[in-house]
């Protein structure tokens, strides 16, 4: 069996390079272990790399910043099975505006709007926290500001079973596993600007089962399948701040403490039979480089 992993980064954006490429790592070697022949685009226009590769493969799998990431997910479906999350939802969740809007009509905890004083600026569309900043200037084109949130960062890693796409006889209705909640390592710095360092992971908060449920929640929502990120701060709730349909930087630390293999989830999820739970052992901290440290 071949699979394709298809990470835009390492190759095509140097600045997010180092976190593509310990997300390829560790799916690369579960793939391998689990028997898997691994396929990888050379350098070269990445649409026709896929193009080229995908028909030989039995499945596979994109990675790519979010704004890229439906155009290239909608390509790899046309030539082979697909483990991630379907393009239509990719497009969505890429669009944070549209994806609070979806979210707020639900009832799933989300930033309120603000009109003024010292907020978050982002980008429509972005990822990697990159052109995140506190702020009480005006967003620039392409920019939103929303409510600033003082509480805890975290993140829950959730697989979610086959729903739609091009493999809908597959949909059993069975609910997603959740792999692990993270606590993310965000600095500001002192002029607003925010950055992503990694994490720490499993942890178990105060609000578990809240945070758990939102999440959960959430991707039903959006309609998001296979390996999904939903990011939150945590204060008097658990606000929803992006969700990630792809496969985050987590997965590095996650996979450090879990028995399972994350290709066996994966592929599994795809057919619509993911497991129930996994089983982690220890606690990790990890940072964007792919470095892993025993807690």
């Amino acid at each position: 069996m071949k699979v394709l992993l298809a990470e835009y980064t390492s190759v095509h954006d140097p600045v997010l390079a180092r976190e593509g490429r310990s997300m390829l790592g560790v799916l690369r070697s579960s793939f391998k272990r689990c028997g898997f022949e691994v396929v990888l685009p050379e350098e070269g226009d990445f649409t026709s790399e896929i193009e080229r590769l995908a028909p030989g493969c039995d499945m596979g799998l994109v990675i790519a910043p979010d704004h890229l990431l439906s155009r290239f997910t909608m390509v790899l479906e046309q030539h082979t099975h697909n483990l991630g999350c379907g393009f239509m939802s990719i497009a969505v969740c890429a669009n944070k505006v549209q994806t609070r809007k979806v979210l707020r009509q639900h009832g799933i905890p989300v930033p309120g709007d603000a009109e003024s004083g010292k907020r978050v600026i982002k980008p429509l569309k972005g990822c990697g926290a990159l052109g995140v900043r506190l702020s009480d200037g005006e967003p620039a084109e392409g920019e939103f500001a929303e409510q600033f949130i003082n509480g805890e960062h975290f993140s829950v890693s959730i697989v979610a079973n086959r729903i739609i796409g091009d493999a809908c006889q597959y949909f059993t209705g069975n609910a997603p596993v959740v792999l692990a909640i993270n606590r993310q390592d965000i600095r500001i710095d002192p002029d607003g600007s925010f950055h992503y360092l990694g994490g720490e992971t499993p942890v178990h908060p105060d609000l578990e089962q809240e945070i758990i449920g939102t999440a959960k929640k959430t991707i039903e929502v959006l309609g998001c399948q296979g390996y999904c990120g939903v990011d939150m701060v945590v204060a008097d709730k658990a606000y929803v701040i992006e969700v990630n349909p792809r496969i985050t930087t987590s997965l590095v630390g996650i996979v450090s403490c879990m028995k399972e293999e994350i290709a066996d989830i994966l592929v599994a999820a795809s057919k619509g039979r993911g497991p129930e739970i996994v089983h982690l052992d220890g606690r990790v901290r990890f940072d964007t480089d792919g470095q892993v440290m025993h807690l």
